[in-house]
Formats: structure tokens, sequence, C-alpha cells
């Protein structure tokens, strides 16, 4: 019989629905059950790709013996970290502060009131490496419970009382990241670097998204070659490691070794879009056919694995395949023989480095390229053979919910990589995502951050949703000079400044009247340093600053301004978890550049000056394009919502580019040349 999950929308939850735990979701009324029952809460946090949230579910809360004593003695309470970000990050703190590590699933027993005094990770069906039994942690908790009350009570206090006390690393006498930060940010990171393999610390190790994109900015502003040889070594050797889907395109959550070669096989929609954009900028730095081969099967991996009927994208697919982790990717030289027969089986061991005793588990390989094959035809020709036979596979779940802020950063990437890539569909793509989250999840000036078939759910927003959401409209406006997507980020842009300031300059990570009672007696969420995506402080930076240039306004750039202030004490020793600030930063140093190009929308010579411009490396720079005849002359322009345009005149009557930095404007030109000389 279904537990309460049944109606959720979020499919982690969902998959919990059948289990014998009389599982609630997150709300008042668990609450308020554990308060007139008089039991603790057990919160279980985890997410629909999580490997180990599920080895816990089929070892502990698919058991009826387990299941039973948990629902005697506790309010068991479920919660999807994808949907529910200001919960996870409230008790991961407190998990980390109490145990010195984090991760998922999550395990945390509370008070009725939500104090959280025990935290831990995964527990397993019997003791062992140092752990309890989850079932010993059960029957220890009660006791305690019922034995020590006071004691289990005054434990839950000092942790919320050190929740509440603790504060975000202030800023540097107000002022954002200058030059010489951005360099010494650089230099630090050159110090951590990993020339072998690329990337940055040991195993595990995970795509550094964010930081890429800052040394990419940083080479393009000051032309430092150290900057771009991490970029290069880094995404270099992401693309030919086990990371990476030789076969089907995409990237991995990340390695569990470090250098690439075995994945933790969950694909996350958040890494994808943010490495497809990595990609496409080091193709726009480099001209290299890896990134842009990498770029567009990543593009066309997302779209054709993760696109909903809706037009969005679904979250991810599962790490595991009916059970077993990796067993839709993994191969053996057998097998590849048998699909593809003797001669072709054997090349392609050998070029997809897969050994007779097996880089993964159980004599199996993960493929890796580590060099271009010879014949690229027959490497052409072997992949689809190889895809089609994988087709067959059992195929891993898919986490089909919606969340707005990762469709942000797919508007984004996909936008840009279809301009830049010469494939229109992939902006069609990027338009139809934009369509569904502004009118599925925007409802009366707020977003909601989850739906699932057309229909949102859930929770509100939070920052990053209202962040990266409007960083996405803003790098689809860029692209095809549609003035909706400019209004659109710009209306996400006032709820940001009106429901999120802190007193600092600063964001808090929630809305200031979304607050949920449950967490306020403990702490509003703020961070502004990245996780797995960018921090919603950086990301709003980076938004108001690139609206900023698009319109004039001084209050967006002050805002940015102020939110980046916190990220000049991090530049030198932290860089690696805030690389999103500074390459916001790097954007803010140089100007941003902004670039006007009027002309009529059919003229060739119009869209030549457009692809130059954005083509340029300028960091951060706001391209805007449109035709005056469309709104009665470069006045209706301005009356559109792009002053950017204003006052832009065709001169001699040929479609023309003006470039402005640090508010100066240089003179108009209508040579690409000219203009790609202006962007470097």
């Amino acid at each position: 019989m279904a537990n309460r999950l049944a109606g959720e929308t979020s499919p982690y939850l969902r998959q919990h629905a059948e289990n014998p735990v009389d599982w609630w979701p997150w709300g008042p009324e668990a609450f308020a059950e554990a308060e007139r029952t008089d039991r603790p809460i057990l919160l279980s946090i985890g997410y629909a790709a999580c490997h180990w949230c599920h080895v816990m579910a089929h070892e502990s809360f698919e058991d009826e013996e387990t299941a039973a004593f948990l629902n005697e003695h506790f309010v068991a309470v479920k919660v999807d970290r994808e949907e529910r970000p200001d919960v996870d990050a409230v008790y991961m703190e407190a998990t980390q502060a109490l145990t010195g590590h984090g991760g998922w699933p999550m395990t945390v027993f509370t008070t009725p009131g939500g104090e959280p005094f025990f935290c831990g990770t995964y527990f397993p069906p019997k003791p062992g490496h140092g752990l309890p039994s989850f079932r010993q942690l059960l029957a220890s908790v009660a006791q305690s419970w019922h034995q020590r009350r006071d004691e289990v009570v005054a434990a839950g206090q000092r942790i919320v009382t050190a929740l509440t006390e603790r504060t975000v690393v202030p800023p540097a006498a107000g002022s954002p990241p200058s030059a010489d930060d951005l360099s010494a940010a650089v230099k630090g990171l050159a110090g951590q670097y990993e020339p072998r393999h690329g990337g940055f610390g040991g195993a595990p190790k995970f795509p550094p998204s964010m930081v890429l994109e800052q040394l990419l900015r940083h080479h393009a502003r000051t032309g430092d070659p150290e900057a771009l040889r991490m970029v290069e070594g880094t995404c270099d050797a992401m693309a030919r490691g086990g990371i990476y889907d030789q076969v089907g395109g995409g990237f991995a959550r990340y390695a569990v070794d470090a250098s690439w070669v075995v994945p933790h096989f969950e694909k996350m929609l958040y890494d994808n879009a943010l490495l497809l954009r990595i990609y496409t900028h080091l193709w726009r730095s480099t001209g290299s056919a890896l990134a842009r081969r990498v770029a567009l099967e990543t593009a066309d991996w997302m779209v054709r694995e993760l696109r909903t009927p809706e037009g969005g994208f679904s979250s991810a697919l599962d790490a595991d395949t009916e059970g077993v982790e990796g067993s839709t990717y993994a191969w053996t030289r057998e097998q590849l023989v048998e699909v593809l027969g003797e001669v072709d089986g054997s090349w392609s061991a050998d070029l997809l480095e897969v050994t007779p005793e097996g880089t993964f588990e159980h004599g199996s390989s993960t493929l890796q390229l580590l060099r271009d094959p010879e014949d690229s035809v027959r490497w052409a020709e072997v992949r689809s053979r190889l895809s089609a036979a994988r087709d067959l596979r059992p195929q891993p779940a898919r986490d089909d919910k919606i969340v707005a802020a990762w469709n942000g950063l797919a508007v984004a990437g996909l936008a840009e990589a279809g301009a830049l890539l010469d494939r229109p569909d992939l902006v069609q793509a990027a338009a139809s995502a934009a369509d569904l989250v502004t009118t599925v999840h925007l409802v009366e000036g707020r977003l909601r951050r989850v739906s699932r078939d057309g229909i949102a759910g859930g929770p509100p927003g939070v920052l990053e949703d209202y962040a990266d959401l409007a960083e996405g409209l803003l790098a689809l406006y860029a692209v095809t000079g549609d003035a909706r997507r400019l209004a659109t980020a710009g209306e996400l842009l006032d709820v940001v400044l009106s429901r999120f300031p802190d007193d600092t300059g600063g964001f808090f990570d929630t809305a200031d009247d979304r607050a949920d009672p449950q967490l306020s007696s403990m702490r509003r969420p703020q961070d502004p340093t990245d996780n797995a995506t960018p921090s919603g402080q950086a990301a709003a930076a980076g938004a108001l600053l690139t609206y900023a240039a698009y319109t004039g306004s001084s209050r967006h750039r002050e805002a940015a301004a102020a939110a980046l202030a916190v990220y000049a004490p991090l530049a030198a020793g932290h860089a690696r978890f805030a690389g999103w600030g500074l390459a916001v930063a790097e954007a803010l140093v140089d100007g941003p550049r902004e670039i006007a190009v009027v002309g009529g929308r059919d003229d060739a010579a119009t869209a030549e000056l457009h692809r130059v411009a954005l083509t340029g490396t300028a960091p951060g720079a706001a391209v805007a394009v449109g035709d005056p005849a469309d709104q009665g002359g470069p006045e209706g322009l301005a009356s559109s919502g792009v002053p950017l345009l204003a006052d832009r005149p065709l001169v001699g009557g040929r479609p023309t580019a003006y470039v402005c930095r640090h508010f100066v404007c240089q003179a108009p030109t209508t040579d690409p040349a000219a203009l790609a000389a202006l962007l470097r």
C-alpha cells in the first residue's frame, strides 16, 4: 500500500512510495505529528540519481522489520535535496559540523521542532567499516530519546545556536575583486593544478566548471598562457577519460579516481549544461576541434536523453541500472567482439582502453579515448554500432522533474553552442526550455522551483532559480535579439533585489517572504561559495551585471559589485570554491563590453556583425542586435526595453556595430574585422 509520498512531484520521493516506512514529505504536518506523538524525527535526504541512496533504500527502507521499528519510534521524513536545497543546506551544515564530512544519503535525527541532535550519512544493514548498523542506530537513538531526553534536546539547542551564529565570509572593505585579486586567484589555482591528469586535487575528482570559466575569462582579458593551459589540460583529460561517455556523449557527475577513469555514473543536467558552455567557450578561444566535438555531443545528448515532451530538461539519469551501478556503460573485450566482430572488436578494445583485467568492476572497463583514432570514419561507424547495441541493454531511470535553475543553465549553454557552432536547432531547444519555465514555473511574478509533466509543484524558487534563469534568458537574448527575454530577466532580477538581499550587499538563498517555519528558528540559508552549481549569489551578480550593461541601470550594476565583494578575500586562498564569483569579477574588471548591432533582420551583413560580436572572447560581453525598422527607428528600440540599442543609427545606410566599455564608446564600425579587433 502506497504511503504519503505517492502524490508528490519529486520522482525521488515517489521512488519511496511503496516502502513499508510510513514516510512523510517535509512540511508542518510531519512536525505536528512528531509533536503530537512525542517522537523524534528521522530526516532522510537524498536524490534520485544517488547510488548510495538507492543502496540504503534497498537495504533498510524496504526491510519490513526495520520499517516496523522505525514507524513505531520515529516520524520518518523524506526530502529530495534537489527540490529543497534550503532544507539540504541547513542540515548539511549541521552534518559537516558534527561529523567533519557530508554527503548523501544524509541521515539526521531531530527533535519534533526540527533541531538536529545526531547526523550522519549512509548506514549499512550490518555493522562494519566503523559504522553501526542502521537498526543499531535506530535503537540507540530511540533509547536516548526516552531515557536521556534532556541531553538530546540540549544537544539540539547547541547545534541550532551554532548555526544561527555562523556568518558568511565578510566583504573586503565592500570592494569587489580587483585585477590584482584575480591574478592572485589564478596563481593560487596554478599551485593546486594537477598537470598529469588535469583538474584540481585528488580523488574523488569533480569537473571544476566554474573555475574553468574564470580561467577562460582571465586568459581572454590578460592573455595569461597559464590560465589557458589549465583549462586545456583539464578539458582534454575529462573529454578523453571515462567520466565522458565516449559512445553517447555527456559527462558523469564525477570520477572516483584522480585520473578521470572510473565515473560515478549518474549524469546530471547541471554538470552537462555547465560543461557544454565551457567547451563552447574553449572552442571560441582556441578553435579546438576536440572542444567543438565534445560540446556538440554533449548538447545532442542533453536533447536526446533529457528533453521532456513539454520542452524542458529533466534533472538526471540514475547511476544505477536495475540496482547495478554502471552496467549500461561498461564493456569487456568479449562484449566488444560479440557486437563488432573479432577485427573491429579488438581494434576498439585497444582504442578504448578495454583491458583483459578491466578498469572497472568484475573485469569490465569504462571506455576512454586517450588518442584520436587514425581512421575517423571507422571510429564513427564503430561508435554507431556500439550505441545501437547499448540501447538494447537495460537503461538507467530518468529523474524527470524540471528544475528552474538547471534549465536556466541549459538555456544558456544551448543558446551559445547553437549560435557559435552553427546549430540553430540547439537555439530552438533553448528557446523551448525558456518558454516552459517562464510559463509554467513563473506564477504571478514568482518562480516555483520544480515542475513535472507541465505542472508546477513543490516549493518556491530559491535564489539560484531566479539568477540562473535570468542568466539563461540574457544569453538567449544575446543570440536571438528577442527583447521579451530581456524583459523577463529584468522581472526576475527585480524579485532578487527586493526579496533576497541581506544587509551587507549580499543575498540570502531564500526569499524573505517564503521562509520555511521549520528552518526559520535555525538559519536562513546563505552560502556565497560554489557547490555543484554556481552559488546563487555569484549567479545573481552575473545576471545583474549583464542586465545593467543592456539597460544602463546603475542600480543593477551597483548591486552586482556589492554582491561580488565577498569574493575578494576568497580570491587568493579559496579560488576553487569561488569560481563563478571570480568569473563575474573578470567581467566587471573588463567592463563588461557592451556591443550593439543594428541592421536589417535578414541582412547578411547584420548577421556577420552579430556573429563576430558573439565570437568575441571579452569576459561577460553583452551583445544586443536589433532592426530599427521593426520598431520605427532607434527610439522605438529603446522603448521596447533595450536601451543599449537606443540612438544607434546605421552608418551610411549599412548595418553597424557599436562597442562601449567603462562608459566610453568607440567609433561605430560596419567592418566585421574592425569589430573583431575591438573585442580582443
